[in-house]
């Protein structure tokens, strides 16, 4: 009786615990849910992360605008530069000689429209001459026609006389003669007042074509001398472009040009990859992206440093379209079997030019970016409270 008494109490002791053990750690279960809950709905949902995360950067691309054969490479690979540093030298030869046959064209014509300047003033004498010409041509038409007249008249009493006898055939044929002369003097006169019509045409037309070529212009606006100059100053151009400068801060890469290689307009020679304007592309999936705003925190971790180097960034903007969408060969959803992809959109990272001073990054580098999706919110509500206090 006792025996049993004891194994009941027993059995009943360890169901007890067992069941505070079981209450005991449905408990824990519950508060570990509920704190679960707590945090993803309090910190957690706020935050968005990828490590499909790259630095990038806006590489400038060196090609030269003149070809001819290289005569100075300053830099090389990896080699640090700075904006205007000369970076290679093209031979100049070629564009010296340009120059110099642009300046002589320049001079000529220069000198080509001085000369119209003073031929316009001799062409307008020319057309002084040619009216007093005609003045002259036609006062001889005049004299002519009145010979050519009084000789007529002559002719004609003298042939109504020879029939009475009071003309002799001598007198009747000097008549026949001055009448003739005087018909040749007309035609001369006529012939000359013609010559003098057209000599002084000619000259108002020459006139006209050369003020066509100086109207409204000086020596120094005149098309001919500001076609020259421009060709004197793309020369000019030309021969600076002969020497290649950095165009921006940065790192020399994939340099491909060698001493004394022949290089054309727009062969790529080298780039220069501005390390302190690096930018990160992070590629979230798009239904990460529902509370991503332009102007939030980003959080970034390079593989390069590790957890210890961190750095703050701002969303900067989002890509027009997903990879997939800009790769070479994209997708055609539309055929065959077709399964569904999340898509990545790549959003644009700008970060804090001090801190890539004090930690440089290369273009490609992984990285890891935290987006806080609070930030924006505060943001607009700071800007809008701005706006409010300004408009007040």
């Amino acid at each position: 009786m006792s025996e049993n008494t004891t194994s009941s109490a027993a059995d009943a002791l360890m169901k007890k615990r067992r069941n505070t053990r079981l209450a005991m750690l449905g408990g824990v279960v519950v508060l570990a849910a509920a704190g679960s809950t707590a945090y993803w709905k309090l910190h957690a949902s706020h935050f968005v992360s990828t490590d499909n995360a790259y630095a990038a950067a806006e590489v400038a691309q060196i090609t030269p605008s003149v070809g001819g054969t290289v005569l100075e490479v300053n830099v090389s690979d990896t080699e640090t530069v700075q904006r205007g540093d000369v970076l290679l030298v093209i031979d100049p030869t070629d564009a010296q000689l340009a120059v110099a046959q642009a300046t002589a064209e320049l001079d000529r014509a220069t000198r080509r429209v001085k000369s119209y300047m003073a031929n316009d003033t001799n062409l307008t004498a020319q057309i002084s001459a040619r009216e007093a010409d005609a003045q002259r041509a036609s006062a001889q038409l005049a004299a002519a026609q009145a010979d050519f007249e009084r000789a007529k008249v002559d002719l004609q009493r003298r042939q109504a006389l020879v029939a009475s006898g009071s003309v002799s055939g001598d007198e009747l044929t000097r008549a026949k003669n001055a009448f003739d002369a005087a018909t040749a003097q007309l035609a001369a006169a006529k012939a000359a007042a013609a010559q003098v019509t057209a000599n002084q045409r000619s000259a108002v037309a020459a006139k006209e074509a050369n003020a066509a070529l100086i109207s409204h212009s000086s020596v120094d606006t005149n098309p001919e001398v500001a076609a020259a100059r421009a060709r004197l100053d793309q020369a000019k151009v030309d021969l600076a472009r002969t020497v290649i400068r950095a165009p921006l801060d940065g790192v020399v890469a994939q340099r491909r040009v060698q001493l004394g290689q022949r290089v054309q307009p727009g062969m790529p020679l080298m780039a220069v990859v501005p390390v302190y304007e690096i930018y990160v592309d992070a590629n979230f999936k798009e239904v990460q992206l529902e509370k991503v705003r332009v102007g939030q925190s980003v959080t970034l971790h390079a593989d390069l440093y590790g957890q210890g180097v961190t750095y703050q960034g701002v969303v900067e903007g989002f890509s027009g379209g997903s990879g997939s969408a800009f790769s070479t060969i994209p997708a055609q959803n539309a055929t065959g079997n077709w399964i569904k992809v999340v898509q990545r959109l790549p959003v644009r990272v700008k970060l804090d030019p001090a801190e890539l001073q004090a930690n440089p990054l290369k273009v490609g580098l992984s990285m890891s970016a935290e987006i806080d999706t609070r930030t924006g919110d505060k943001q607009a509500t700071a800007a809008a409270e701005a706006q409010r206090t300004a408009a007040n």
